[in-house]
């Protein structure tokens, strides 16, 4: 089968020919149908997660997944052949990948059906970035009235924490340029927009003298940023943890990370459906012209961008 691969740590992610896995005991195959790029695969394919987490030689590229459950081994109940089902591979040692015609996972790690109204295009986009979000905004719990300053507004993931944020009532102040990324993060709900280029401290006391309440962090420099809350403000990040710590004012930064498990997911899945999220997507590559992709995602994106397998 073909599959998106890095050779070993610090590889550059390749379009390679593998052999097609079968499942074992309480695992699924599922034929691939689309997938998505994240910070995630970025850091694999450059080696940065040598020392962190244990990845195979070679190792497959792609978090995300959607498809068709075309085989299961033995002992497996939650899914049969024909289901359409989404999810996020984490297993480790870091080696299948949804960047691939055919992925094999375990029926219990981050698989979830997908349901009616959600097509398989959207579902390989929503997984990780999903989780992330709602992650960091289960983790402030922003309430109505409130105003939360998201700090890296125009990837994917900062798209769906607006979105959430904004369900919950929230006013959103999002960092973006003037521009296409002002009008994707308003089209997402941000009601202010500040420019990240320029004296983003002046720009949000404007918007807030005395501070926001809480605080996304996904780019930009924690520190700075957590000068930026009122006293007894919340601040979470999927960076760092430990640099927007202001235990004076009574701020204390929370690292926080994706946890893709299957009620987050129906979650998810639920209010796409319902057309409470959407997933913005910049661009769709086929999976040949996933390299590209790799540039592409480093060169900066808006939304996310989307793997047609």
């Amino acid at each position: 089968m073909r599959a998106i691969i890095t050779a070993d740590y610090g590889s550059p992610a390749e379009l390679a020919e593998i052999d097609t896995p079968s499942p074992g005991p309480g695992e699924i195959r599922v034929k691939v149908r689309a997938s998505s790029l994240n910070g995630f695969d970025i850091a694999m394919a450059a080696g940065y997660l040598r020392g962190m987490m244990e990845q195979a030689s070679p190792a497959g590229l792609g978090r995300d997944f959607a498809g068709t459950v075309d085989a299961v081994g033995d002992g497996v109940t939650a899914f049969a052949p024909g289901d359409d089902v989404f999810g996020v591979v984490l297993t480790q040692p870091l080696q299948a990948g949804g960047l691939a015609e055919y992925l094999v996972i375990p029926e219990d790690h981050n698989v979830a059906p997908i349901p009616a109204g959600l097509d398989h295009a959207t579902a390989g986009v929503l997984g990780l970035a999903g989780a992330a979000a709602t992650a960091c905004v289960d983790t402030i719990a922003p309430g109505a009235s409130e105003t939360v300053l998201i700090s890296g507004a125009t990837g994917g993931v900062g798209a769906i924490a607006t979105q959430l944020a904004v369900a919950r009532g929230a006013t959103v102040i999002a960092t973006a340029k003037p521009g296409p990324e002002t009008a994707y993060v308003t089209a997402q709900g941000a009601r202010h927009v500040v420019d990240y280029t320029g004296d983003v401290a002046a720009q949000v006391r404007a918007i807030a003298p005395d501070g926001v309440d809480a605080v996304v962090h996904l780019a930009g420099d924690p520190t700075a940023l957590a000068d930026l809350l009122r006293d007894g403000g919340r601040f979470v990040t999927l960076l760092n943890g430990d640099a927007g710590q202001a235990p004076e004012r009574g701020v204390v930064a929370t690292a926080t990370f994706a946890t893709p498990h299957r009620g987050v997911l129906e979650a998810l899945a639920a209010d796409v459906v319902a057309g409470r999220i959407t997933v913005p997507v910049q661009r769709t590559y086929a999976l040949a012209d996933v390299p590209q992709a790799f540039g592409d995602f480093m060169a900066g994106t808006i939304g996310k961008l989307a793997v047609r397998i």
